[in-house]
């Protein structure tokens, strides 16, 4: 290392790249989505908080203002196509902008075909991929503004899919049918909008440590304690949006080291 090198110091703000910056990210209210939302707001966003649970949404935004940074907690079940364009009306209309969207609130039920609950499959459906279709769409005219007009020179979306989504396996069919939807409509709407600064992430976890996993039958045969955990998913989040303006990390799979599929 060279003496100019040694003596470099971090430029004003380094430690928070995405002060002034407002994410909304769904499923807040635990998992995955609780773990990013702390993670952006340690790195400088105010957060837009979506899920189904009141409580669990203001004890969030609790939290998150210990960082020092604003949040706006929304009661809302996106599997309804109007509520997911209110929530972003109404953050925009709270903030004033919008510079990222985490889509991550999902819903998973394994079973073989023939023996499926039918609701089961209309909730995955509704929340793992037409929620993720309506939010970006509602969200998307934003997310150009804020690339356009914003100090980072770029927006997010970021879709949570999963392993799921590359690999179909027995007694999931449905739930990886969502999910490889979702990577289909990443990509198509990575295309349409890079040009114009809107990068479109796709994070795809392996066995991950939730709410909706815990007492589930697809790990694999491995130890609960090999899992990913929240946390390993937000950090893979917040490594692509605080990207350079010029660099686009599209994809990231994560699995635990452990997992083979």
């Amino acid at each position: 290392m060279n003496a100019k090198e040694s003596n470099h110091t971090p430029a004003d703000g380094a430690d928070k790249p995405l002060a002034g910056s407002v994410a909304l990210v769904t499923g807040a209210s635990s998992g995955i989505g609780e773990a990013a939302a702390l993670s952006l707001a340690r790195l400088g966003c105010s957060l837009v908080l979506v899920a189904r649970r009141t409580d669990r949404l203001t004890e969030l935004s609790d939290a998150i203002g210990t960082h020092g940074a604003s949040a706006l907690p929304l009661t809302a079940d996106l599997g309804a196509p109007a509520q997911a364009r209110q929530v972003v009306e109404d953050a925009v209309r709270h903030f004033g902008r919008l510079d990222v969207v985490v889509n991550n609130a999902g819903y998973g039920a394994r079973a073989a075909v023939e023996e499926s609950d039918l609701d089961d499959w209309e909730r995955m459906v509704d929340l793992n991929l037409k929620a993720v279709l309506h939010m970006s769409h509602a969200a998307l005219p934003h997310l150009l503004r804020a690339a356009e007009d914003g100090a980072r020179g770029v927006a997010d979306l970021v879709n949570v899919s999963s392993v799921a989504g590359r690999l179909a396996r027995k007694n999931n069919s449905v739930y990886s049918a969502t999910k490889h939807a979702v990577c289909s409509f990443s990509e198509s709407l990575r295309q349409e909008v890079t040009g114009r600064g809107v990068r479109v992430g796709l994070v795809e976890p392996g066995m991950t440590t939730t709410e909706m996993t815990i007492g589930g039958e697809s790990a694999f045969g491995m130890p609960q304690q090999s899992w990913l955990r929240a946390g390993d998913i937000a950090r893979s989040i917040s490594f692509m949006i605080t990207q350079p303006p010029h660099v686009a990390i599209n994809e990231i799979m994560v699995r635990p080291t452990a997992q083979e599929h």
